[in-house]
């Protein structure tokens, strides 16, 4: 079973997702440039949500949410000191126990002891590494001592000069079970929706249940900038011009924005508890209609939320809807061109493709005329739109 969200999204002066010069992302559609927002922003802007003390009126434990660190070694040396280990030890033990559990550091910030990549772990995984660190305690030290010994030492497994390659410890199934057990994320919410990958560690990989599209706008974009000065509030007054002059480049659009969830793979990921899968479900519909990326928010402030809103429940298949703009609007009132076009792309892949797999569609907007729906289909609030398809989900 997946849902569909597809949705209508219009903001004004913003620079929600810049690309390396400064600029808003942008992409060639249909032979005309779109402004873009990339899947991966779209996907963070979810996961803070996830984090915050408003989703947990949805039934939302924190230690039910994940982390995505490279930290976990110093956040593991901080515990370890709180259980009275001498603060001169806990930072070589807890990189020995992570060097231990099949997992490379940073080598170029070896001060630091970060990991080689970031890791997606739950809340509890640098409480489950010190713990795991203080039953072989022994042991780890020694490791550590033996890597800290000076130049001239004989070169061991896993001893790397810079920028070679880390030949990384291969884990004994009594350790491989201590790593499953520190990285389990089978009750880790957003670990279960965005999947994990860990490229050399691959019995950590979790296959993502939810799929997120760039939003691109639904027609043509031109980027712009804003030029500004500065004074400086101690100036003389009689001392004229600017402290400081600059310039933001800025785009205003009509976004549409496409995402699904599989439920079968979100089960799967959570190990079947069914209660975990619901609540989950309820988090992801609630986060990604409110998710909008925090690029210079506090100087544009664009925090307009959808206007229009169509959500899906299918037993199989998957329909993204961007080519009802694969010829860009060019109307004045771009949200209701665009919403008649999504809803008409809509109608006619039904027609041709059929509908059978649907379980469930509950269309709404605030603005436009919600045209070509059956009205049984169409909603007037978000709450009976997300309420129809978690009663889908559980027909």
């Amino acid at each position: 079973m997946i849902i569909e969200l597809h949705l209508l999204q219009s903001f004004p002066v913003s620079n929600l997702n810049r690309d390396d010069v400064g600029q808003p992302k942008t992409a060639t559609f249909g032979g005309h440039v779109r402004g873009r927002i990339s899947s991966q922003s779209l996907k963070r802007a979810a996961r803070v949500l996830f984090q915050k003390d408003d989703l947990r009126r949805y039934g939302l434990d924190p230690a039910e949410i994940g982390i995505r660190t490279k930290r976990l070694v110093s956040s593991a040396a901080g515990v370890l000191k709180g259980n009275g280990r001498p603060e001169a030890e806990v930072g070589a033990v807890a990189e020995a126990g992570i060097r231990a559990l099949g997992f490379g550091l940073d080598e170029r910030r070896k001060e630091q002891r970060l990991t080689q990549y970031l890791l997606f772990v739950g809340s509890r995984a640098a409480e489950l590494l010190a713990d795991y660190c203080e039953r072989d305690w022994d042991r780890l030290a020694a490791d550590a001592a033996a890597r800290a010994k000076p130049a001239g030492r004989k070169k061991t497994d896993g001893d790397d000069g810079p920028g070679k390659k880390q030949t990384k410890v291969r884990p004994d199934k009594q350790t491989l079970d201590e790593a499953r057990r520190i990285f389990d994320a089978s009750r880790v919410i957003d670990v279960a929706l965005f999947g994990r990958m860990i490229a050399d560690n691959k019995d950590f990989n979790v296959d993502a249940a939810c799929q997120v599209a760039h939003a691109i706008s639904t027609h043509a974009v031109a980027n712009e900038y804003d030029y500004y000065t500065a004074v400086d509030d101690l100036q003389p007054q009689d001392q004229a011009g600017a402290d400081m002059i600059g310039t933001v480049d800025f785009n205003a659009a009509c976004y549409y924005r496409y995402a699904n969830l599989n439920i079968g793979q979100l089960a799967t990921n959570l190990k079947g508890d069914t209660d975990l899968v619901s609540r989950a479900t309820q988090a992801w519909l609630h986060a990604f209609i409110d998710a909008i990326p925090n690029g210079k928010q506090n100087s544009m402030a664009a925090l307009t939320p959808p206007e229009t809103l169509l959500a899906v429940v299918r037993d199989r298949g998957t329909w993204n809807l961007a080519n009802a703009f694969l010829r860009p609007v060019d109307e004045a009132d771009l949200m209701d061109a665009s919403t008649r076009e999504m809803f008409g792309h809509f109608g006619r892949l039904r027609r041709f493709y059929g509908d059978a797999d649907l379980r469930t569609v509950a269309a709404a907007s605030i603005t436009a005329d919600v045209d070509g729906l059956p009205e049984q289909e169409v909603v007037t609030t978000r709450h009976e739109l997300v309420s129809r398809v978690l009663a889908a989900t559980k027909a």
